[in-house]
């Protein structure tokens, strides 16, 4: 498996790897009661959290399970993250409170999708959201995804709260084939 560093470009925004120097603000960003709420990630996400976080995020790149990059706009300061999981064919995107509205979970969203169907050949490229998450499903809709038909809902319990996961789904069309 390639692991030289990655970088991806578009709509404005750098995304690229963690570094043991972002430390600090994966806790800032992670470290947050929606995050909490809305995925996995350990919480409180200490110090501790942070590099167990970098650890595991280094590991799935070099077994080709995942890619965790930081969402930033200027290739140094992250304002999130976005991971794409090449097993599942899902993403996953959080963006820091301090850095919500401004459009980093779309744009992040679109070149990791590109990133997905062109690098990773992946025809087809899924989220997992909650029912009342309105603000992913609004992401969601403005990367061009779109409710999947052929799936129910996924009931999960993490964190001791039981709750439904819906797909939507973003496909290669016939003129992206070329």
């Amino acid at each position: 498996m390639d692991t030289h560093p990655l970088l991806l470009t578009g709509y404005g925004l750098v995304l690229r790897e963690w570094t043991s120097d972002d430390l600090v603000v994966m806790r800032e960003l992670f470290d947050d009661p929606d995050v909490a709420y809305r995925t996995p990630l350990e919480s409180p996400f200490s110090q501790a959290a942070a590099l167990r976080y970098l650890h595991s995020a280094g590991q799935a790149r070099r077994n080709g399970e995942r890619i965790h990059l930081a969402i930033t706009t200027d290739g140094h300061q992250a304002r999130g993250e976005i991971l794409l999981n090449r097993v599942t064919g899902s993403i996953g995107y959080v963006v820091g409170a301090a850095h919500r509205g401004q459009g980093l979970a779309v744009r992040a969203l679109r070149t990791m999708t590109e990133f997905a169907h062109t690098t990773a050949a992946l025809p087809k490229v899924i989220l997992e959201i909650e029912p009342d998450n309105r603000p992913s499903i609004t992401v969601a809709r403005m990367a061009g995804f779109h409710p999947s038909s052929h799936s129910v809902p996924e009931t999960v319990t993490d964190k001791g709260r039981t709750y439904d996961l819906l797909t939507w789904e973003h496909s290669l069309t016939a003129d992206d084939r070329g």
